[in-house]
């Protein structure tokens, strides 16, 4: 706009917005996440919006008809009002669906949607009340005869020269509708084919300098092998440059099998660093080599974790559960699949395991029924034995006013390593006065056996694990999972996602489902705003154009249409819809005032061209630092940047002449069915009024002509 001061209008909206959002979230109990801050990142591209448009709408008025600051803004309150709340009702309404979206990922992102209509609502207020008063008192006179600053002269002369081209150009554009149209077409077909060739992802990994991650020994491994394993894995991630402290844990029964222990690696910050994907990488290929009879699954964990509960052993990203009512078909299913599995490239070899473990070196024990009756010992008191000896389980606890104490009952550890070591039991008679040795009541012998035999919904079941190589897309692991398990799983046999991946393929579906909503819902605001049916359809046209924009940039860049991706594009979608309602209700004044069709949206887009520019770069410069990956784990909201920032760029220059457009046809539309439709409607209620169309208005007159003896019936 030419003048400094004049900054200070949006510039003071944007804090104040602000100010209003975090009373609402106090209000709510909200706290500031990782969620409810890129929901404020977002909001400052847009915060400014509804100030920028009152503004510059004020000058324009000051600049074209030479009024007083104080008169300008009260006319411009009058003509732009309707469009700023227009602008913030429809905006609001495009995250709405995110408010009410189901499941998991709902309830995580509901704070985020909160978040964003709130301070769309704060801006809106702000631009309808603060606005208008701070342009009444700190704009300065323009227009003719006002003496202007230098950037007024250099900014106004190329805003001119701009606009004198667009305004020939869209001459050009407005005689030759067609090819608009095309335009629109295939950017229409670019959207659909985008869509579907850019790979989809849940929640990009990030960088969070954290590893969880499990160590599985051979099976069988004793404590003490395990042990071994697990010093061994300590030293190879302490031998990585890149990590700083490391934790593990085996040993711990009542969270984990007796062959797997925990490993957690806590690294050095990125910039002194490689990539995580590539530390974890390393450590497990390391470990591979070195530690012989153990495996080392250390994936990278990302910054916002949902824990989807299949995978809470932390061996991957993705499971798939087999289960059944026969427990050894089930067994041979999963085995058949899992080695199915290994043909995919994308999954990492080291990290493909299961839950499935048959060879497990077990001891079987009979008890000798007829004999412990003869001594007087009953089964339970021989389990009761067994389990005190070998459980490590407390037996009593000690209170105290100050702690409390577990009393714990075994076997020394040198009278319990083999299995002849059962014969030294002795078990005490059901009266109590004698004491039996274990061997006269019970035999034993070494089996391989299960582990643990794992149910799902009361049935067998067998669940698969997978870790994706770096740059690998969710989706397409899914689909090789679900092709290759609808051959390998019998229909007796039920399979199914679990975990991260199940929770994808579910919040993919109602992403889909809730920007068809989110687009169903904003029609039905505007139609309500602008009493139309065909008014809206012109704002919404832009919506296509603006996400061809987005999802090339994401193709371009080779990024994953991530969770933060699908937000992003529901931010472009209510950016972009914002031009379009700046345009039509310019162009609806101008058609009230007199104007024709093509006058009034040639007009209305001239006009409306500064302030749709200064919003969107506004929103561009918003999304910058997000594109660029700037702050602690911006790389895994990189791909949110992408899709606002190249949206409304390639948008920007087709919204320009696709909208005017789009608007005449369906102008034309209106006047020659709608309007011819409503006329004869109207005509035919008019003869039926009259008595001329209606078979009751000829009957009341047949009725008169009989009563005169005439014979009209």
């Amino acid at each position: 706009l030419g003048r400094a001061a004049d900054t200070l209008i949006p510039a003071v909206a944007l804090p104040l917005s602000l100010l209003l959002t975090f009373i609402a979230m106090q209000l709510l109990g909200y706290s500031l996440d990782n969620l409810s801050l890129m929901a404020l990142t977002l909001a400052i591209g847009f915060l400014v919006d509804d100030a920028i448009v009152f503004l510059e709408n004020t000058v324009r008025r000051m600049e074209h008809y030479g009024e007083r600051a104080l008169q300008a803004s009260i006319n411009s309150a009058k003509e732009i009002s309707f469009t700023i709340f227009a602008m913030t009702i429809s905006l609001a309404a495009v995250f709405l669906p995110l408010v009410f979206m189901s499941g998991l990922v709902g309830r995580i992102f509901r704070e985020f949607a909160v978040t964003i209509i709130v301070s769309i609502f704060a801006s809106g207020i702000v631009s309808l009340t603060l606005t208008p008063l701070m342009c009444a008192r700190l704009l300065r006179d323009r227009g003719k005869g006002t003496r202007k600053t230098w950037v007024e002269r250099v900014i106004g002369g190329v805003e001119r020269r701009v606009l004198a081209v667009y305004g020939t150009s869209l001459t050009w554009f407005l005689r030759r509708r067609w090819i608009s149209a095309l335009l629109w077409i295939i950017s229409l077909a670019g959207t659909i084919y985008f869509f579907k060739v850019v790979p989809k992802g849940f929640l990009p990994i990030g960088d969070s300098s954290f590893a969880f991650g499990v160590l599985i020994g051979q099976e069988g491994s004793s404590p003490t092998q395990m042990r071994a394993y697990q010093t061994q894995a300590e030293k190879v991630m302490q031998a990585n440059p890149a990590v700083d402290t490391t934790f593990s844990l085996t040993g711990n029964s009542t969270f984990l099998p007796q062959n797997q222990g925990f490993l957690l690696a806590f690294l050095s910050d990125p910039g002194k660093r490689k990539p995580i994907l590539e530390v974890c990488g390393n450590i497990m290929k390391t470990a591979a080599e070195s530690i012989p009879g153990a495996l080392v699954i250390l994936p990278a964990s990302p910054v916002l974790k949902i824990s989807t509960g299949a995978t809470a052993n932390t061996r991957g990203p993705i499971a798939y559960a087999v289960s059944g009512i026969n427990t050894k078909d089930v067994w041979a299913v999963g085995e058949k699949l899992l080695a199915k599995m290994r043909e995919f490239p994308g999954f990492d070899p080291r990290g493909l395991s299961s839950d499935l473990y048959t060879h497990t070196p077990s001891l079987q024990i009979d008890v000798l029924r007829d004999q412990a009756a003869i001594y007087g010992v009953s089964a339970a008191r021989i389990e009761s034995l067994i389990r005190n000896a070998y459980s490590q389980n407390y037996v009593y606890l000690i209170k105290k006013p100050e702690d409390q104490y577990q009393v714990i009952l075994d076997v020394k550890d040198s009278g319990r390593s083999a299995p002849e070591d059962l014969s030294l039991l002795y078990v005490r008679s059901d009266d109590g006065k004698n004491l039996v040795p274990l061997k006269a009541v019970a035999t034993w012998k070494p089996v391989l056996g299960p582990q643990t035999v794992n149910h799902l919904n009361q049935f067998t079941a067998v669940t698969l694990y997978f870790n994706l190589k770096p740059g690998v897309p969710l989706q397409a692991a899914t689909d090789f999972i679900e092709k290759a398990a609808a051959e390998i799983v019998p229909v007796s046999m039920r399979g199914s996602l679990q975990g991260e991946a199940l929770t994808f393929r579910d919040t993919v579906k109602s992403l889909v489902l809730l920007m068809i909503l989110a687009v169903f819902v904003m029609y039905v605001i505007l139609g309500i705003l602008y009493e139309s049916y065909l008014h809206p359809l012109t704002v919404l046209s832009s919506l296509p154009v603006a996400l061809v924009g987005g999802l090339a940039t994401l193709w371009l860049f080779n990024e994953e249409a991530s969770l933060y991706a699908f937000v992003g594009m529901f931010m472009l979608m209510g950016i972009v819809k914002k031009n379009g309602i700046m345009v039509v209700d310019f162009a609806r004044q101008r058609i009230e005032q007199g104007a024709t069709p093509e006058e009034a949206i040639h007009d209305a887009s001239v006009d409306r061209f500064r302030p749709i520019i200064m919003t969107t770069l506004a929103a561009v410069m918003g999304a910058v630092p997000i594109m660029l990956g700037f702050g602690a784990d911006g790389a895994s909201r990189r791909p949110l940047g992408l899709v606002v920032v190249g949206g409304l760029l390639v948008s920007q220059f087709i919204t320009l002449y696709v909208t005017p457009v789009i608007y005449l046809y369906l102008e034309d539309f209106q006047e020659k069915v709608l309007d011819r439709t409503s006329f004869f409607r109207s005509s035919h209620k008019h003869a039926e009024v009259m008595g001329m169309g209606s078979r009751e208005g000829l009957v009341v007159a047949g009725a008169s002509g009989n009563g005169h003896g005439g014979n009209d019936e």
